[in-house]
């Protein structure tokens, strides 16, 4: 399974790039939301891992972009310091699946990136296949 992980702190995105390979994940990064734009149109990543304070653009800038595409199907979870509700309610109206505020707990995320790509019809399609 390949994450896309969208992350402009490099402590943070080595951190999660790390946990996931370890877990085996394939992993894609990103450090802006610009370059997660180009990456999303190079592959076609089974998750979605976005900061979103980011430049360029931010991480609820894509999610309205990624859920209006033909990759609306890819799930997408919110990783992010900022914890106001309004910011939270935001994401998942532009249809984010999860949010997790920072900093996060590797085994919490671990299991909520398995329980996503689990109920994906994506991901469940090519598993039947």
């Amino acid at each position: 399974m390949k994450v896309l992980i969208v992350e402009d702190e490099s402590v943070t995105l080595l951190m999660l790039e790390e946990c996931l390979k370890s877990n085996g994940y394939e992993v894609v990064t990103a450090q802006d939301g610009r370059d997660a734009l180009n990456a999303l149109e190079n592959s076609r990543p089974d998750l979605i891992l976005t900061d979103i304070m980011m430049p360029y653009t931010s991480g609820l800038e894509l999610i309205g972009i990624t859920r209006s595409s033909e990759k609306s199907d890819i799930p997408i979870i919110v990783l992010s310091a900022i914890d106001e509700e309004a910011t939270v309610i935001e994401a998942f109206r532009l249809g984010a699946d999860d949010f997790i505020t920072k900093p996060f707990n590797a085994p919490e995320l671990l299991l909520r990136v398995k329980r996503l790509l689990l109920i994906s019809p994506r991901t469940h399609q090519r598993a039947v296949s």
